[in-house]
């Protein structure tokens, strides 16, 4: 049993009063008994893709590790004993960025990071401006309390991502992320379906608030591998909320037992798939 942590939280422009409040409402989670505790997609920040405005570069970016959003972090963890996942927006080389998300250890360590494989390019959702597709695949990150993946946002939309993940051992994938707006109906489908399709844990982590013309709707959760609400709670939609509750790793495999998707797995039959070309 983890108690598991989601920071769902509004956003301002500057950089260091979002990690000082992330800060804060970690302490709020580790109050609760939160064992891993996940940030929103970019927390440091607002919500910058929205715009296509150049004074972005010079705000938000920091090399992952080292960066220093992610070494306070790292102290937050290793002084509270908890795991972390942190995304924020990477900066590898001159001109070269990501959105990425970093994995502390409950000691401190910084065990990697994933990039966000799939990258919009839609009206407020202008990432292709910002950030290259992510190249580390799908890593699962084993931490001192549980195997660990993640998907960042628009992945969700993408099952290939959470199978990878589950046929990788991950336990939970957190799904941090920020939308607003018409997908708030996929929302409640999707976290929960990628949950039902592969037997384990999905957390799928909003911001919420009005950041310049967005308005994020929360409603941050978990989903246990039946699909269900675990512990049937979900974040306001409109109001900042530490959402903490309590997952049975256990489940997993008892709903394995019952539920035979990986036994009766066609992989050879599956082989076209990527062999396909893109649709219009």
């Amino acid at each position: 049993m983890v108690k598991i942590g989601l920071v769902q939280m509004k956003c301002v422009e500057d950089k260091q009063a979002n990690v000082d409040k992330a800060i804060e409402k970690i302490g709020e989670a580790v109050d609760q008994g939160a064992k891993i505790v996940c940030l929103q997609e970019l927390f440091n920040g607002i919500y910058f893709p929205q715009y296509l405005d150049n004074k972005f570069f010079s705000l938000y970016p920091e090399p992952v590790p080292g960066g220093e959003s992610i070494v306070k972090m790292q102290e937050v963890a290793e002084e509270n004993n908890i795991v972390l996942v942190v995304p924020v927006w990477e900066e590898a080389e001159k001109g070269v960025y990501y959105n990425t998300a970093a994995v502390i250890d409950a000691n401190g360590e910084y065990l990697g990071k994933y990039r966000k494989t799939h990258i919009p390019h839609l009206a407020q959702y202008q990432e292709k401006y910002y950030f290259t597709p992510g190249d580390l695949g799908y890593p699962v990150f084993e931490t001192k309390y549980g195997r660990v993946g993640i998907a960042i946002c628009y992945d969700r939309h993408f099952p290939e991502c959470f199978r990878s993940l589950a046929l990788g051992g991950a336990e939970i994938v957190f799904v941090p992320t920020a939308t607003a707006g018409w997908t708030r109906y996929l929302w409640d489908l999707e976290i929960r379906g990628h949950a039902v399709a592969n037997m384990f844990f999905v957390a799928g982590l909003n911001r919420v608030g009005q950041e310049g013309d967005m308005e994020f709707y929360g409603s941050s959760y978990i989903a246990d591998p039946k699909g269900q609400y675990v512990e049937d709670k979900q974040a306001s939609d409109t109001e900042e909320e530490v959402l903490v509750v309590d997952c049975d790793f256990d489940q997993i495999a008892e709903v394995r037992k019952m539920w035979h998707f990986f036994r009766d797995r066609r992989p050879s039959m599956y082989k076209k798939i990527c062999s396909y070309p893109a649709l219009p």
